[in-house]
């Protein structure tokens, strides 16, 4: 499947499913539920995502400090180059 046809089906679900939000929050007797659910959602959306920082901080060995690393010889560097 190409990136057009690809895009087209993006385009085409998420409109259909803005259609469907609209529906479900004006028209249905399940507004409320759909509020509810959305921002249940949205909320643990977020938290997901700052537990997973939260997370890979956590577990990231620290870097090595700028004077232990090895200092590079200005000679070595350009004949590198050349």
């Amino acid at each position: 499947m190409n990136d057009r046809a690809m895009g087209g089906l993006i385009l085409g679900g998420s409109l259909g499913f803005g259609v469907l939000y609209v529906w479900l929050l004006l028209l249905s007797p399940w507004g409320y539920i759909g509020l509810v659910v959305t921002a249940l959602v949205a909320v643990l959306g977020v938290l997901g995502i700052v537990a997973w920082i939260g997370y890979t901080m956590a577990t990231t060995p620290p870097p090595k400090p700028i004077e232990d690393l090895p200092e590079e010889k200005p000679e070595a560097a350009t004949e590198a180059t050349a």
